[in-house]
């Protein structure tokens, strides 16, 4: 797992180095140098984050208002196929729900439509927040 990790923050080069609002060339260089799996553990999803990557949360808004990633985009998976064009195509995206179930189905509709640099967090928010990175809540 640390090794994904590396190969994900090495694949965005200087990372380190360059500061968070610059992410979105970041991501940009990610997507043409690497592949995404169909599916990233909560740390590799972290790192791809800090890289600039997308993140789209499929859930519903009620529980969007309840606990959330900051950063990330709602868009809940029975609107999906009809707001795909809300999704950035020129960076990595990487699709949360709150188990990891309905962010398989949320990655497969963006294949589905065209996007290649498209992944899934194993686990959702539950490990998200278990692995103590930030969430907020309220509307």
């Amino acid at each position: 797992m640390v090794l994904g990790v590396s190969i994900l923050v090495a694949a965005c080069s200087n990372a380190e180095q360059t500061p968070p609002s610059a992410g979105a060339p970041q991501a940009a260089q990610l997507q043409q140098t690497q592949a995404l799996p169909l599916e990233v553990s909560v740390q590799e999803a972290r790192a791809l984050q800090e890289a600039g990557a997308f993140v789209l949360d499929v859930r519903e808004p009620f529980e969007w208002e309840a606990v959330r990633i900051p950063g990330a985009t709602l868009i809940p998976l029975g609107q999906l196929a009809q707001r795909v064009n809300e999704v950035p195509r020129d960076r990595p995206v990487v699709v949360i729900c709150r188990s990891g179930n309905r962010s398989q189905e949320g990655r497969d509709i963006l294949r589905r439509a065209g996007f290649t640099q498209v992944t899934s967090m194993r686990g959702g928010l539950r490990q998200w927040a278990a692995a103590g990175f930030p969430v907020v809540s309220g509307p």
